[in-house]
Formats: C-alpha cells, structure tokens, sequence
C-alpha cells in the first residue's frame, strides 16, 4: 500500500514536530523542528535523563557550580544537545528556537541567536543545517534579517497573518513557519463552530493565501505549514514547500491508503490576481492591530512558550539540586 504519508513526501517536505529522537527515528523525516514545550516535554522522559545530566554537569563545569548560572547555560544547551542528536538522524536541518522571552528585542534576539550557532559550529555542524526560530514580532524579523545577511539560517514561527509572512519575506528570511491549528483554535471559538472542513479551515485558508503570495510574486522564503489538529488540514496543504507534523499525526498519515492529490502548486500561483503589498515599521504595526487574531494569537504563543522556558528550568534546578545534594 502506498500510504498518505508515502504520497506526501513526493510533493512536501515532511518534518518531524517533536523533541522525541525515537518518534524521529521511527518516521524518517527530512527535518525536525523543537520548541521549548517539546523539549521539556521529551527532557521529562526517563530514557532522555542521560542528556540532562550530561548537560548540567557540563554547564556547572562551565560555571563553577553557580546553580543559577548553571541552569541558564543548561537550558540553552539541552536545545543544542537535541538537535545534535536530531542531526544524526534527519539528513536536514532542525531548527532551535531562541528563549520566546526575548521576543521583543532585537539585540538580545541576535546575542542569543549567535550564541546557539555558535554551539552548534563548535560541535562540527555548519550553519546550513540549522534554522534558528525566531517569534514573527517586528523585532524578531528585523533581528532575522541581519542574521540572514551574516549566513545565519532563520525560521519565524508563531506566524498567524499575511502581513507578518511578507514582512518575513522582504527581510529574505529561509522559512516561515504559520501556525495553521492556532488559527483554526481561534476561529472556531470566535465563530462559536464545532468544526470546519478541511478547504474551508481558516489556518488552510490563511497558509493557502501566503503560499499563492510568495509564488506568484517570486519570494525565495519557503512555507512550512505547523500546528494542525487534524489530518485533513495536512492533506489540503499537499505541495506546501513543508510541513511540520507531530507524531501522531505522521503515524495517522502512514496508516491510511487512497488517493493524495496535490493542491498547492507553483504555477497555478503565479497566474493568480493578487495585491501586491509592502510594510514599514508603521504599517506593520497597523495591519497587525487591525489583525484581532493575529494579535492575540501571537501573544498568546509568546506568553506559551515563556511559560514553558520558565517550566523547564524549573525542572532543570530540580535536577541540578538532586545532582549536587
């Protein structure tokens, strides 16, 4: 049986969205990409504890055992030790993502951004096999366009409208990454639906939109489609440049048979009438309070992913403190 997923990865970049190397391991995807609530989420895994210990008896070497520096060192580092271990395994990239606390500064995006490919560098891994992921905030695309400019690869995540996606583009960054689940979450409540099919989803709609922009106006920025909460969202964006898929969702796609026909296509794109649109600092700003979803939507991620950070390295000093009692 040729199975759905067999289908999808002829016309799409299939990616692994999980922390866990078996689940990535087991679906051989090109890619991988983390987040901070996926790492903590595999860190909390016993057959995992290997890669926290390691890691904190070296950042305490680091640091002269200073628990509090230890643990901020820590917490970087264990994104850089998954992603060296994603990295024997996917035969492309994996993209770390810096501390969403971070979201909107510039400079500190940059300094952290830096630092991540630094480590990676020094562990042997050149820079075009990692995607640093970065919010979709003004700041966060201003700090990916100068680290595209010093060969430093940029995924901005947490990207819900049309106005972010091409502020994305004009700054050259490699990939976007649009939250199709978030999106659909959103509408759903606001719209007080139970469900959608799967052309009409608002998160398909709105990465259907920012794919036919991209093509038809020739941005080299690629498309990931993330976040889904069903499978029909993935089969309606066949032919998106890539998708990220969780394992549950991969393994539906590698249990199930039939047709996959692709819907997304180049050059239907580029005989489409679309706007062309452009944005400043300003106009961003406009269209991005005008965007309720968006707006909310995006801080909600922020403040998820903080949440997160703060998480895990809750569970870090936990486990320093255990390490060194």
């Amino acid at each position: 049986m040729t199975t759905l997923l067999d289908q999808l990865k002829t016309m799409t970049v299939v990616v692994a969205d999980t922390g866990d190397i078996n689940s990535i391991e087991k679906y051989k995807p090109r890619d991988a990409t983390t987040n901070p609530s996926l790492i903590a989420a595999a860190a909390a895994m016993p057959g995992y504890a290997d890669i926290i210990d390691g890691t904190l008896t070296w950042s305490g070497e680091q640091t002269s055992n200073d628990p509090k520096k230890a643990v901020a060192l820590a917490l970087d580092r264990l994104a850089i030790e998954f992603g060296l271990r994603i990295l024997k395994i996917v035969p492309g990239r994996v993209s770390t993502e810096v501390d969403a606390r971070l979201s909107h500064d510039t400079d500190k995006t940059l300094e952290k951004a830096r630092f991540l490919i630094d480590q990676y560098n020094k562990a042997g891994i050149e820079n075009d096999r990692v995607l640093i992921k970065i919010a979709s905030t003004w700041e966060g695309i201003k700090a990916a366009e100068i680290l595209e400019k010093e060969g430093i690869h940029c995924n901005l995540t947490l990207l819900f409208g049309l106005h972010q996606a091409i502020a994305c583009a004009e700054a050259k960054v490699t990939l976007i990454s649009p939250f199709v689940g978030r999106i659909f979450d959103w509408y759903k409540k606001a719209e007080g639906k139970e469900s959608y099919a799967a052309p009409e989803d608002p998160g398909v709609l709105s990465v259907t939109k920012i794919y036919n922009y991209y093509k038809k106006y020739g941005h080299g920025t690629e498309v990931m489609g993330a976040s889904f909460r069903n499978l029909g969202e993935i089969t309606e964006l066949a032919g998106c440049d890539l998708l990220t898929i969780s394992p549950q969702l991969l393994q539906e796609l590698q249990s199930k048979g039939g047709d996959l026909p692709r819907k997304l296509e180049p050059a239907k794109a580029k005989v489409m009438t679309i706007e062309k649109l452009s944005f400043d600092q300003a106009s961003f700003a406009k269209a991005h309070e005008a965007d309720k979803m968006a707006h909310e939507k995006l801080a909600e991620g922020i403040d998820g992913f903080s949440k997160a950070i703060v998480a895990l390295e809750k569970q870090l000093t936990e486990r320093y403190q255990a390490l060194h009692s």
